[in-house]
């Protein structure tokens, strides 16, 4: 087997399984699960509609590039909700089975295993499976701490020309998972100055883009960055989106990605091998939902309403505040993240995920530990229920 499987973690969830046992629950109250960022938010009908109509593709082979028409839905829609010029649907997008799947695939594809010390950039905290896809590809993860003094951010230039040089691959987050932080202009710029600098590929993972606060200023993309800067070929740039959590369909596991040609055409190469080409009808309902902007704006207005409701009871008693944009809150705990996530779900029957699950130690420090991630994906009355209990808990700490 593989020797690297045995340096893989065991996943955030796994480990939160771990830390409850012994727990003994009960019905009374009832169960709230506020720990994994899966969307509870009801599927649009049109979306399900044009699945079940588009059921006769099961009779077909897909393509690994995807069909004219979703990729063209695609290429439309990043134009416009990014201003881009035109992005050519055959050669700068890719649909895949999701943001998660082709997050991993890529760092196989990228990484050349025949330089020395090959390195992957990942912010800390993180998705785990940036660390998965690193150390699989034969590469060495190396972590930017995202620490409050900061801002959360990822301080690029704390790293030293001598891990630069090894770099082949950056992940990034914007929004990020888990603290909602977005990428400003200058910090996407001085990303692509080092990238131009070392030769390494940006994966820009961008599937919490479609949830923020204000209308009017929705969270900057890569591609929209780059092409500011007048980097309209998207060198060494590509984005990661998906339907997941824009329009709930996490079943569904449709995503694109999308930018640097030259990268595309390898990677689809790569995937041609892999088999990974997306079912025609999830392609056809796929085409339905990049097509439709209200369902969207909708889905918004939902996750504002209970933030609205929820981060004024929280912030009562932990130190959390509105994220850039996302669906988690990030908040500061009074004990150890661990003692107030088992305790929390013991004592009051909510679950939320201790923060050092999400993060690796880096320069002395685990920057999740002392937070909880809490993603507000349930149903308003069950989020604010849920906030409630865990303002009551933290009384009885003081």
């Amino acid at each position: 087997m593989n020797p690297n499987l045995d340096r893989l973690q065991p996943y955030p969830f796994e480990k939160l399984r771990a830390l409850f046992q012994g727990v003994t629950q009960t019905a009374d109250p009832r169960p709230i699960r506020l720990s994994i960022g899966e969307p509870q938010h009801a599927t649009p009908p049109f979306i399900r509609e044009a699945l079940i109509e588009n059921l006769d593709g099961l009779a077909n082979y897909p393509s690994t590039q995807g069909s004219d028409a979703l990729r063209g839905a695609i290429s439309a829609w990043l134009e416009r909700r990014f201003g881009l010029p035109a992005v050519d649907a055959a050669t700068q997008v890719l649909p895949v089975n999701g943001s998660r799947e082709a997050l991993f695939a890529f760092a196989q594809a990228v990484i050349d295993p025949r330089r020395p010390n090959p390195k992957v950039v990942c912010p800390n905290p993180f998705y785990q499976i940036y660390e998965g896809a690193a150390l699989l590809a034969g590469a060495e993860p190396v972590f930017l701490n995202n620490l409050p003094e900061n801002r959360f951010g990822s301080d690029f230039d704390s790293l030293p020309e001598s891990v630069w040089r090894d770099v082949q691959l950056v992940y990034v987050c914007s929004p990020g998972n888990p603290t909602g932080r977005m990428l400003n202009q200058d910090e996407w710029a001085r990303l692509f100055e080092l990238s131009d600098r070392f030769g390494f590929v940006i994966a820009a993972d961008e599937c919490y883009s479609e949830i923020y606060f204000d209308e009017d200023a929705p969270p900057v993309g890569a591609m929209q960055a780059a092409h500011r800067l007048g980097r309209s070929d998207f060198r060494n740039l590509v984005m990661f989106s998906s339907l997941s959590k824009r329009s709930n369909v996490p079943g569904m596991r449709s995503g694109f990605v999308a930018g640097d040609a030259n990268v595309l055409k390898d990677f689809l190469r790569y995937r041609t091998y892999h088999g990974c080409a997306m079912n025609p009808a999830v392609q056809a309902a796929s085409v339905s939902a990049w097509n439709d902007e209200q369902h969207v704006i909708e889905n918004r207005r939902l996750y504002r309403e209970k933030f609205d409701l929820v981060t004024p009871v929280l912030a009562r008693h932990l130190d959390v505040g509105l994220p850039d944009a996302g669906f988690y809150l990030w908040a500061r705990t009074p004990i150890s993240d661990t003692d107030f996530a088992r305790r929390l779900h013991a004592e009051y029957n909510v679950t939320v995920l201790p923060g050092s699950f999400l993060a690796r130690e880096a320069n002395g420090v685990n920057p999740g530990a002392g937070f909880v991630r809490i993603a507000l994906v349930a149903g308003t009355a069950e989020c604010v229920e849920a906030a409630e209990r865990i303002a009551e808990f933290c009384q009885t700490l003081k």
